[in-house]
């Protein structure tokens, strides 16, 4: 069964850093494309951050210069460094692959910027 778990949400104040994982299993991890998407309250689920299974990077406009994915293929587990945050950055934060025909999605982990 294929299953991702997000983890390391929480509460930050602007201009902190989280850092965000998503355990994967169930699927050979090393050969597919991972992403992080973001779901803010009323708006619609926006791509944040993708890697492939290159290590090639892509990055949201709004993220730039702030966030980094990474991959550790010996722990099949994606990675979202997220620094200098701001409050446009609370959302729920979910981790996805497309796995063949489908599209798997973890259960979200909520990060909040507040002071």
């Amino acid at each position: 069964q294929v299953q991702l778990v997000e983890s390391g949400g929480g509460l930050v104040q602007p201009g902190g850093s989280l850092r965000l994982s998503c355990a994967a299993s169930g699927f050979i991890f090393n050969i597919y494309t991972m992403d992080w998407y973001r779901q803010a309250p009323g708006k619609q689920r926006e791509l944040v951050a993708g890697i492939t299974r290159a290590g090639s990077t892509n990055y949201a406009d709004s993220v730039k210069g702030r966030f980094t994915i990474s991959r550790d293929n010996a722990k099949n587990t994606v990675y979202l460094q997220m620094n200098t945050l701001k409050p446009d950055d609370t959302a729920t934060y979910y981790c996805h692959v497309a796995y063949r025909y489908s599209e798997v999605w973890g259960q979200g982990t909520l990060v909040t910027v507040s002071s």
